[in-house]
């Protein structure tokens, strides 16, 4: 039997973080938003020493057949790499840059005297109040530094010419980190940390400074939740919450030039002896950067507001037209509304008794949840799978639970073995005793916040049978049955369901293409996915490629897939990074022309296969399915802002004439279609963005890229025996 390889997850997912920094190299990025791409790459950064990092330290026991004995320190040197490629982009490209634009960035500067005043108002009206120090000298000192939090290290010495060693933490927790001051033509940028710097002598009056350098320790971020009955498993999560940064520490950066004698006694009383010791830049925690103070809107995204997704006849309702057709809206190039009205026409709807939703990340406001709340109020039977598993949400996600159950909303948490990673809802109305359903199906959370820079898509639909699927999920996310039995699966016929029946409906769709190649049938597969790494479905798309079945993949993160090796000849992997987060999941299968869609919540990973509940569905309505095949044909096409993946998993860029940027093209293509306008006569707006992602995010603007027509057939090619 072939052996087959595979890319190491946590390299490729540096990988991913790497084509991050190359926005922020990239000339043709708006100046503000290559910052903001910095900020993005620390930011991931510092989730992989939290999430990441901690599983390949406690690996003890290595296996040579994996190679995990050498991850870590591949790892290690990969982010030492791209730690230098940041510092040569800051200080050889955005510094002088900022200049240009008569815009000062104090980098690892000397404040200037025409700022004293400035900075020392700022420091004893509003930093001085939120700075503590600790003394770190004595061997029995216990200091704990917390989790991702900012100090200095000042070395003093008294008149005797003694030494010892102040922590001061630098509060960016609760004050800007950076502040913008006016300075004769010029704007300056400081940093708190040297704001502090330039004040310390009042702290210490009586000693002689002899160095200030910043430190930052990065902490285990895994929770620790056991079984528990739902009247305890929120407490639990509250307590665990309590104690997530109060980890070990994985990474302790500090800056450079740090005498020995110092750094040892921070490791030694901070306990760091076991953590990774990366001597950084002068500043950490440059997430912070998504703060920049300057808003020039000529340095940052044109404005690309959200079209109009559905048009509603006046005296007509949503429920109405979903009933007539089939419904599709692709955020954020659409707006959210019609899902907003989705779940308000829900609650307050005569004929609606009960919803049911699976909510993974809520908005802070939710106007969903909202909704749910109007709707139990209103008598209807609303029931909510609410997910407390959701990294870094999970105290958001228990709010919000708590607020719903105070409103009559019933709460069902999943087991703590199990995620429910899905997005959906379903809607029980009754007309004339008659009971029938309507549904909403995502590749997205029901989140609105997010729904302004991630592409997802949702379906709004009234197909009965693909719902009452739907309603024996509910009812077996309502029993907490510890494992689907074998008729469970054989209940979903339209569904593809994680624990149920996803990956073997995956593998058949697989396996019918790889028949057809053999018979000399057109065919063809492409996907979309954040991450591609769970290794039986890899494995059947090798085999798929060895049979001549053409495979294009878009793979945003990690992607252990190894392309353009011999199983893998005939298989493509593109990546897209630009201004808005690429997160649908998309499933288009060739059948010898009668081409199948499925959209839904999973990714191809362990973790999605076997430890989540998620829903992948078929896209019925040939306008529908057409629509996302231009789309899939559109981002397969650009040649701006994807690069492919090679078998030394680098990112390589493309090229190709018109040049084509895919998200530009769908912009166009969504706007022409849901208006009928001639999207070529009308020029960007020049507005700075209201939509900067938190996450992954780029749009140069400074030209318009051809409105490419995309064919929805998928030009895959005949294979022949």
């Amino acid at each position: 039997m072939e052996q087959y390889l595979f890319f190491n997850r946590d390299l490729s997912w540096l990988s991913f973080n790497e084509r991050v920094l190359m926005e922020a190299e990239n000339e043709h990025v708006p100046l503000l938003e290559r910052i903001k791409f910095l900020s993005i790459y620390s930011s991931n950064l510092d989730e992989f020493y939290r999430v990441r990092m901690p599983v390949l330290m406690a690996i003890d026991n290595f296996d040579e057949r994996t190679g995990l004995e050498n991850t870590y320190f591949k790892a290690q040197f990969l982010i030492n790499q791209q730690q230098n490629r940041f510092g040569h982009i800051l200080a050889n490209g955005i510094l002088p840059s900022l200049e240009k634009e008569h815009i000062h960035w104090l980098y690892n500067s000397q404040i200037p005297e025409v700022l004293e005043e400035d900075i020392a108002n700022l420091f004893f009206n509003e930093v001085l109040a939120y700075i503590s120090l600790f003394s770190v000298n004595q061997d029995d000192d216990v200091f704990f530094a917390e989790n991702n939090k900012l100090y200095q290290a000042v070395i003093l010495s008294d008149h005797a010419g003694v030494e010892r060693l102040e922590l001061i933490t630098i509060p960016s927790d609760v004050l800007p980190r950076l502040y913008l001051i006016s300075s004769e033509n010029k704007r300056v940028v400081v940093f708190l940390d040297d704001i502090i710097k330039h004040n310390l002598q009042y702290l210490f009056p009586n000693e002689k400074i002899k160095g200030v350098f910043n430190i930052k320790i990065t902490r285990n971020a895994e929770l620790n939740i056991k079984d528990e009955i739902d009247e305890d498993i929120t407490a639990a999560f509250e307590k665990e919450l309590k104690k997530r940064d109060l980890g070990f520490a994985t990474r302790f950066l500090c800056q450079p030039g740090i005498p020995l004698r110092h750094l040892y006694r921070i490791i030694y009383t901070l306990n760091l002896s076991k953590a990774s010791i990366v001597e950084g830049g002068y500043y950490h925690n440059l997430k912070d950067l998504n703060g920049f103070p300057v808003q020039d809107a000529h340095l940052s995204y044109p404005k690309w507001p959200a079209h109009t997704s559905l048009r509603i006849p006046s005296g007509e309702t949503l429920f109405g037209q979903i009933f007539k057709k089939d419904l599709m809206v692709h955020v954020p190039y659409q707006k959210y509304d019609a899902v907003l009205r989705f779940f308000n026409e829900a609650a307050n709807d005569s004929f609606v008794d009960a919803i049911y939703v699976t909510l993974y990340r809520v908005a802070d406001n939710s106007r969903i949840v909202n909704a749910l709340i109007t709707a139990a109020r209103n008598g209807k039977k609303v029931v909510v799978m609410v997910e407390l598993k959701a990294r870094f949400d999970e105290a958001n996600n228990i709010k919000w639970a708590s607020k719903m159950k105070a409103g009559g909303v019933k709460i069902i948490y999943s087991r703590t073995d199990l995620k429910v990673h899905a997005k959906v809802a379903l809607v029980q109305r009754t007309v004339r005793n008659e009971s029938h359903y309507l549904g909403l199906l995502a590749t997205g959370n029901l989140n609105e916040s997010t729904a302004r820079f991630y592409t997802d898509h949702i379906l709004l639909t009234a197909h009965q049978p693909m719902l009452q699927e739907l309603q024996l999920l509910f009812g077996f996310l309502s029993k907490k049955k510890k494992k689907p039995l074998e008729e469970d699966a054989i209940n979903f016929k339209h569904l593809l369901v994680a624990q149920f029946n996803l990956q073997s409906k995956f593998l058949m769709l697989i396996d019918r293409e790889i028949a057809h190649a053999r018979q000399g049938l057109p065919s063809g597969i492409r996907i979309k996915l954040n991450n591609l790494e769970e290794k039986v479905l890899i494995t059947k798309l090798y085999e798929a490629s060895s049979a001549g079945v053409k495979i294009e993949l878009l793979v945003r993160s990690v992607c252990c897939l190894i392309p353009g090796i011999g199983q893998s000849e005939n298989i493509v992997i593109r990546r897209i990074v630009d201004r808005y987060l690429e997160h649908g999941r998309i499933f288009i299968f060739h059948n010898n022309g009668e081409k199948e869609v499925y959209m839904g919540s999973a990714d191809w990973m362990n973790r999605n296969i076997y430890g989540r509940i998620e829903v992948c569905f078929p896209v019925y309505d040939n306008e529908l399915k057409n629509k996302v095949m231009d789309i899939i044909d559109l981002q397969l096409h650009d040649t701006r802002q994807a690069v492919s993946i090679n078998e030394e998993l680098q990112n390589v860029y493309l090229s190709g004439e018109p040049e084509l940027r895919s998200q530009k093209a769908i912009y166009d293509l969504l706007k022409e279609k849901d208006t009928g306008e001639d999207v070529a006569a009308e020029p960007d707006q020049q507005h700075a963005s209201e939509d900067s992602l938190p996450v992954t995010d780029d749009d140069p603007g400074f030209s318009d890229d051809t409105n490419v027509k995309s064919n929805h057939d998928l030009t895959f090619k005949t294979n022949n025996v």
